[in-house]
């Protein structure tokens, strides 16, 4: 990232930081678990493959702040704020950038701009917070202004160098990359403690529960949609009848490990008709999973239709998703 837009980051693994009273507010206007998710954490490890502050695979390998995510291409389309999370002076701004997908096409575009538009701000005693990605000519704020935690500066974008809409929030601390969720280093691998609970050292103002991966959503439709169709939002809502040529079932997920299992339902009027388990066969940040049937006679039960996906790894439940259509 050029220097316009902030210090360069000087560190991967972050660094203990000094006793502060420094802390940040959630800088999304979004429910996380509901209408956002944290999609990857700070990577901890240097060098080749990557660990979260929980020792698991939220990360990639360098990745130097928290990405907080919404589902769909259609939320961002919406507008989701993005807030100062702490008081601070505007160090720099960039606000022109297309939202478009990284590609191979226009990696050499984006290099050295792959925050894409977004906003420094600098606070007192040596901290930075860099905001990334956000919504081209959303930015509302100048250099030198001084803001409050929580002044809008912008919106949630796809500027840059990403393939999905979020915030890429980058703390620094006189230069040095540091985890607000560990500021003081991340817990011991081997640890007894909860990997569930918020993590006491944690510089968020309000305790941030991990979660390890999940659904973001699911629906119904005709035939196995296309994944763009469902990170944009037009996979969502498509209608059926009791004619329609197939019953499929999609789940869209996030945080998946190789070896993970996605257990697909499909009830109807007269019970259950579809069950398939799918495993992972590698580690992927997002990915969906579909299962359904073929039209087979004139015409499917009139009625309602339930789907389950069950999110499994190591036999415990990650988390489940259901959804429901009526066919007339």
């Amino acid at each position: 990232m050029r220097r316009p837009l902030g210090a360069l980051l000087l560190s991967l693994v972050t660094a203990p930081a000094v006793a502060s009273d420094f802390t940040l507010q959630w800088p999304l206007d979004c429910r996380l678990g509901e209408t956002c998710h944290i999609q990857q954490y700070v990577d901890h490890v240097p060098g080749p493959g990557s660990q979260d502050y929980q020792c698991q695979g939220l990360s990639y390998s360098g990745h130097k702040g928290t990405d907080i995510a919404l589902p769909y291409l259609s939320d961002m389309q919406v507008g989701v704020k993005v807030r100062a999370a702490a008081p601070g002076i505007v160090q720099g701004v960039r606000n022109t950038m297309p939202d478009a997908y990284s590609t191979a096409e226009n990696a050499e575009l984006l290099q050295g701009r792959e925050c894409g538009n977004g906003v420094v701000l600098r606070h007192e005693g040596g901290w930075e917070t860099q905001y990334c990605h956000m919504r081209q000519g959303s930015v509302r704020v100048q250099k030198g202004q001084r803001v409050a935690a929580g002044t809008a500066l912008g919106e949630v974008g796809l500027s840059g160098k990403t393939q999905f809409p979020h915030l890429h929030l980058s703390l620094r601390q006189n230069g040095t990359v540091i985890d607000p969720f560990a500021p003081e280093g991340r817990q011991a691998c081997n640890s007894t403690a909860d990997p569930d609970a918020p993590n006491p050292a944690s510089l968020w103002a309000d305790p941030i529960e991990y979660q390890p991966g999940g659904f973001l959503g699911a629906g119904f439709a005709a035939h196995v949609p296309e994944f763009q169709a469902i990170k944009s939002g037009e996979a969502s809502g498509i209608r059926l009848t009791t004619k329609s040529p197939a019953l499929v079932f999609w789940a869209y997920a996030f945080g998946g490990q190789k070896g993970d299992r996605i257990r697909l339902t499909i009830s109807g009027p007269k019970g259950v008709f579809s069950v398939h388990e799918i495993t992972l066969e590698r580690d992927q940040a997002q990915f969906f999973r579909a299962s359904g049937k073929r039209l087979r006679s004139k015409s499917w039960d009139y009625g309602r239709y339930t789907a389950l996906a069950v999110l499994l790894r190591d036999d415990e439940e990650i988390d489940r998703i259901e959804e429901v259509v009526d066919l007339r």
